[in-house]
C-alpha cells in the first residue's frame, strides 16, 4: 500500500509526526506538507507565483504553498507513482460541522479525492495535542480497516477524535456534519501607527449537536466519522430558479 501524508499545521507539526509514526508497518509512507501552518486555507491552490519542494533531514517533502498546493504538486509532478491512499493530519483541533469548509486538513484529503484516490482526513478536536497517541492508534485503525476491507468506490473521510485517554472512547460512530450559528464579530484593533485591523471572531455556537452529528459523537467521547462529498448544487432548488430565471432573453 503507497500512502501519501499531508496535513495543514505543517510539516514540522507534531500531529503529523504522530499520524507518520502510528502508520509504518502499513505500506509505503511519502509525506508533503505545508513549510508554514496554513489553517484556514481550505481548498485554495497558489497561482500568483512559482512553489519550491523541499525535503527535510526527516524525508518529509515540504512545499511553501497551500494543502491543496502540497497533494496537487504530489499527484501531478513529484510523485511517479499513484498512491493507494491519502491521509491528512493529525490536525491540531476540530474540524467539524460548517467548519469542514474552511479546513485546510480536509481540503488535502479533498485533493486527493478530486483525483480518484481515496482519502481521509483526521483531527483531534482539542487544541495543543493533549492525548495525541489516542488519535494517532485510532488513526491506524481506520486505515488498516481501508488496507482490508477498502471502502466501495472514491471516498472522502471526515474523522474527528476526541481529546481523552484511548481507554475513554466510547466507539467510532458514523455522523454527518452538525450546525454552527454564525461565527462572532470581528476583533478590531490597531496598528502602531494608527492603522485599523481585523482579526476573524471566534466560531459561532454550535446549533445541531443531535446525537448522529459529529458534534454529538463527541460529546459523547466516540470518534466520529462522516463521509463527505464534494457536489454543491441545491438540487430541491433547481425548479424554483428554472421558473425564475426561465422567462428572461439575454436579448431583451
Amino acid at each position: 500500500m503507497r500512502i501519501l501524508v499531508s496535513n495543514d499545521d505543517g510539516y514540522n507539526a507534531p500531529g503529523l509526526e504522530a499520524l507518520v509514526h502510528a502508520l509504518k508497518g502499513l505500506g509505503d509512507l511519502t509525506v508533503v506538507a505545508p513549510e508554514t501552518n496554513c489553517s484556514g486555507a481550505s481548498n485554495s491552490l497558489t497561482l500568483n507565483r512559482p512553489m519550491s519542494v523541499r525535503q527535510a533531514a526527516n524525508g518529509f517533502y515540504y512545499v511553501n504553498g497551500t494543502p491543496s498546493d502540497c497533494v496537487h504538486i504530489a499527484l501531478t509532478g513529484l510523485l511517479d507513482f499513484r498512491p493507494d491512499l491519502v491521509v491528512s493530519g493529525i490536525n491540531n483541533g476540530a474540524n467539524m460541522g460548517d467548519d469542514t469548509l474552511y479546513s485546510g486538513t480536509v481540503a488535502a484529503a479533498t485533493e486527493g479525492y478530486l483525483f480518484g484516490i481515496p482519502a481521509i482526513a483526521f483531527s483531534l478536536v482539542q487544541k495543543g495535542w493533549e492525548h495525541l497517541d489516542s488519535a494517532a492508534r485510532i488513526a491506524r485503525k481506520l486505515v488498516e480497516q481501508q488496507a482490508a476491507n477498502p471502502l466501495a468506490g472514491n471516498i472522502l473521510l471526515n474523522v474527528n477524535i476526541p481529546a481523552v485517554p484511548y481507554e475513554a472512547i466510547q466507539e467510532i460512530r458514523v455522523t454527518r456534519l452538525g450546525k454552527r450559528h454564525p461565527s462572532e464579530p470581528v476583533v478590531k484593533s490597531s496598528t502602531p501607527y494608527g492603522d485599523p485591523v481585523y482579526w476573524i471572531g471566534p466560531v459561532g455556537r454550535v446549533s445541531d449537536s443531535a446525537p448522529d452529528t459529529d458534534f454529538g459523537a463527541i460529546e459523547q467521547h466516540a470518534v466520529s466519522v462522516t463521509p463527505l462529498r464534494l457536489d454543491l448544487t441545491h438540487y430541491d432548488q433547481l425548479s424554483q430558479v428554472k421558473d425564475w430565471a426561465g422567462p428572461l432573453c439575454v436579448n431583451q
